[in-house]
């Protein structure tokens, strides 16, 4: 689809509100019977959705067509119970049996609904289609949770920066810092030495406040809220999961037709949203937290290692790391010098921040 921009990297927060905002603009939400869903030369063709035509045969149903992306086909080899290497290797060089594959599965149940995310053509073109979803997913978007939580920061006062914006076709991912708020790790940082600039942690032991947004429109994980502390001396990001705050993408069943939400509607779950992440952004951007939980991290992070590369190995696939992803944090590890759990925990942060795909490879939890 032209104009419309589906990701962004290291954006401003004020480039991705026009992009989220673009995107609002453009979005086609549709719950559909499977008998009304068409594979047609790759693309979605939903029945019935769009104005009708006027032919010399006389009036026929509008439909709307979309090409789905990546992580549509996804869902639709996740929904349709087609494996997705096959699918994707149908696409790239068997289109007529990705067709054939695909609408020989949705006749198979041809009452089953779907959610069809898209992205409208404005032009009456083919249009994106950005994911297939059950008609119980609860549409929780990135405009809203961005909007909220920037109300939140407000209104919890206090001054923060938006160190970073990312857009992929997964999730948003907008993380913030409170230089602010601030304490001393000597405990964690005392044998630690920056990968980046050689820089020593016993030199500069602080770390402050903060937290990540992160939210997905097409089905990869709930709305989250989760503390970030951040380390000054290398800007590592130590994400503890286990206080996060999420938000279900589950609901109710969903009615046919293109979903228009009434403004009381929107306005309820924005105002739901909004509440949550200001209560969360007051708890995560305070002293007390930030010291309670270094204590808790400094704790745990004095184990010594012994083995560094079974330790690493065995990090790297609990947290589902590529084999050169491993190398790199083994290199990290080495560079920084820490021979503890500590030090596996700095070389895991620093070495996300290389990493060329927005994505986060895993969002690390506080040891305990």
């Amino acid at each position: 689809m032209a104009g419309t921009i589906l990701t962004t990297r290291n954006a401003t927060v004020a480039d991705l509100a026009a992009l989220l905002q673009a995107q609002h603009a453009a979005k086609l939400d549709v719950v559909t019977p499977a008998h009304q869903l068409v594979a047609d030369n790759g693309h979605l063709r939903l029945i019935g959705v769009g104005e009708p035509q006027l032919t010399p045969d006389g009036v026929t149903v509008g439909e709307t067509v979309l090409r789905p992306t990546a992580v549509a086909d996804a869902g639709i080899a996740e929904k349709l119970g087609i494996p997705l290497p096959y699918l994707r290797r149908l696409r790239a060089e068997q289109i007529g049996l990705y067709d054939a594959n695909v609408n020989t599965w949705l006749a198979d149940d041809p009452d089953r609904r779907f959610l069809v995310r898209g992205l409208h053509d404005a032009g009456g073109g083919t249009g994106v289609a950005r994911a297939l979803l059950s008609d119980s997913y609860r549409m929780v978007d990135n405009l809203d949770v961005l909007m909220a939580v920037l109300e939140g920061v407000r209104a919890a006062g206090g001054p923060v920066d938006i160190a970073s914006c990312d857009l992929t076709e997964r999730r948003m991912y907008v993380k913030v810092r409170a230089p602010g708020i601030g304490e001393y790790a000597p405990e964690l940082l005392g044998d630690y030495r920056s990968p980046f600039t050689g820089a020593r942690g016993a030199d500069n032991p602080l770390v402050f406040a903060g937290f990540v947004v992160s939210n997905s429109e097409t089905g990869h994980g709930s709305f989250a809220l989760t503390p970030q502390l951040t380390v000054q001396v290398c800007d590592n990001g130590m994400t503890i999961t286990r206080d996060a705050l999420r938000e279900v993408h589950l609901g109710g069943r969903l009615a046919d037709g293109v979903v228009r939400w009434s403004g009381d509607t929107q306005d309820a779950l924005l105002g739901l949203v909004v509440k949550q992440a200001r209560d969360a952004v007051a708890t995560f951007l305070d002293r007390d937290y930030v010291r309670a939980k270094l204590a808790e991290i400094a704790r745990q992070a004095g184990v010594p290692i012994r083995d560094p590369q079974a330790t690493l190995d065995h990090v790297g696939k609990a947290l589902r790391f590529t084999a050169e992803q491993q190398a790199t944090i083994l290199a990290h590890f080495v560079s920084g010098g820490d021979v503890t759990s500590g030090g596996v925990l700095h070389a895991v942060t620093s070495a996300a921040q290389t990493l060329d795909d927005a994505t986060p490879p895993t969002i690390l939890s506080a040891p305990g």
